[in-house]
């Protein structure tokens, strides 16, 4: 009645300082929200805040732009979505059991003069399955390469895959197949030679999603590799003598364990008192003419190694080996070792000790003749001049050179 009463003047100012004054509240009210990422089947919770509110109405809107809140009041018809709080400056809301259908655009509005939105994307993450781990073969020989495959499928977004043997990280190659729905399945190949090593070594296949943690499955590789052969001297403890009994054992490890194993001489037949029983290998009473080397061969699926023994038997009282050399067989394949038995008599050391004892003996034979030489010889003397006219001895004496006054310029003379 009163605006009635105005004139055309008055009322245009009334009704527009009313809308400076609602323009000015409207700006002075900030809407905000965020966005949303929640794993399927679990609860994303949309929150719609209000700076400075002066009791504007807030309702929140589905990607459809149906209202699911009204101040607190629910017109949509979907128990899954829940008012977790209200007040002049919020509207919460929960919505349970969240699926693929459920993505997209929700927006938060403000009734103000204009109206304001905010908008909340709420994003479905998807895990994916338990990973697949396959390999090409069950059982690798060493040397081999072989190949492993790794599954994560039906996720969103995509898997990344990683691999890992052991600590060490792999380089594995994937590949990316899109599914419905922006569902992706990815597949990893990991390609490896492998050794004896990596028998019993875990190959860890990793799946980095946003969705999920530490999610992997691993595999023990099992890998067959050719025997090991070491051959061992059961007896004697030292050095092996003239007489005694020598006992070898060959030890071998393999995968599959060694199904053969063989002892030969090499280039030689073996000694008639040898008794080979499996590994083992006796030889009684031994005597140099065994001299040579002994060799234990061990075989499976995989291929064959050896190891040698080189027999050297020692006089009885021979208590230091002499000087030696070792040659050692260059064979990948051979576990080769000395057991501080010598494998090759140094000649040349024999011979210069020979060849001093050859000197020395001359220069005391050269010594020797002739000190006997100044020792040896026919001695003359003036005593038996007129023994030949003289009756007896003593007139011979007298006689000699002129009797008694010469006796004492006798001379001896040596040769």
């Amino acid at each position: 009645m009163a605006i009635s009463g105005l004139g055309s003047h008055s009322i245009s100012l009334f009704f527009y300082m009313i809308l400076a004054t609602c323009l000015h509240k409207a700006q002075g009210q900030n809407l905000v929200t965020n966005n949303v990422s929640v794993v399927e089947g679990e609860t994303a919770i949309i929150s719609c805040r209000v700076k400075n509110n002066d009791d504007s109405v807030i309702q929140l809107l589905n990607p459809n732009r149906q209202t699911i809140y009204f101040r607190d009041v629910r017109p949509l018809k979907d128990s899954r979505f829940q008012l977790v709080n209200f007040s002049d400056n919020e509207l919460l809301v929960s919505l349970s059991n969240v699926s693929l259908l459920d993505e997209g655009r929700y927006v938060c509005q403000l009734y103000t003069d204009p109206p304001q939105e905010a908008y909340a994307d709420i994003t479905v993450l998807v895990p994916p399955g338990n990973p697949i781990l396959e390999s090409r073969e069950e059982i690798v020989s060493e040397g081999n390469e072989t190949e492993i495959t790794c599954t994560a499928m039906g996720s969103k977004p995509a898997s990344t895959i990683k691999w890992m043997k052991g600590d060490q990280p792999l380089q594995g190659e994937a590949t990316v197949e899109e599914l419905y729905d922006r569902m992706f399945t990815v597949t990893s190949r990991l390609k490896l030679t492998v050794s004896k090593e990596d028998d019993g070594v875990a190959v860890i296949c990793i799946i980095d999603h946003p969705a999920v943690k530490d999610f992997q499955a691993q595999k023990y590789l099992e890998v067959q590799y050719k025997p090991e052969v070491k051959i061992v001297v059961e007896f004697p403890e030292g050095l092996t003598r003239e007489g005694e009994n020598l006992e070898l054992t060959c030890k071998t490890k393999g995968k599959p364990q060694p199904h053969q194993i063989n002892w030969l001489k090499v280039d030689d037949d073996f000694p008639s008192h040898t008794v080979i029983t499996g590994s083992d290998l006796l030889i009684e009473n031994l005597n140099k003419s065994y001299n040579g080397t002994y060799r234990c061969v061990a075989s499976n699926l995989v291929g064959e190694a050896y190891d040698d023994y080189i027999l050297y038997v020692y006089d009885v009282l021979t208590t230091t080996p002499p000087s030696i050399t070792t040659t050692i067989h260059p064979d990948v394949s051979q576990d080769s070792r000395t057991d501080g038995v010598p494998q090759k008599i140094d000649h040349a050391v024999i011979g210069g000790v020979v060849a001093v004892v050859v000197f020395a003996m001359l220069c005391l034979l050269i010594v020797l003749g002739r000190y006997f030489a100044r020792h040896k010889g026919t001695y003359f003397t003036h005593e038996a001049k007129g023994a030949d006219d003289a009756a007896d001895a003593d007139t011979a004496i007298i006689n000699a050179e002129g009797g008694h006054n010469n006796s004492d310029d006798k001379k001896e003379y040596y040769i």
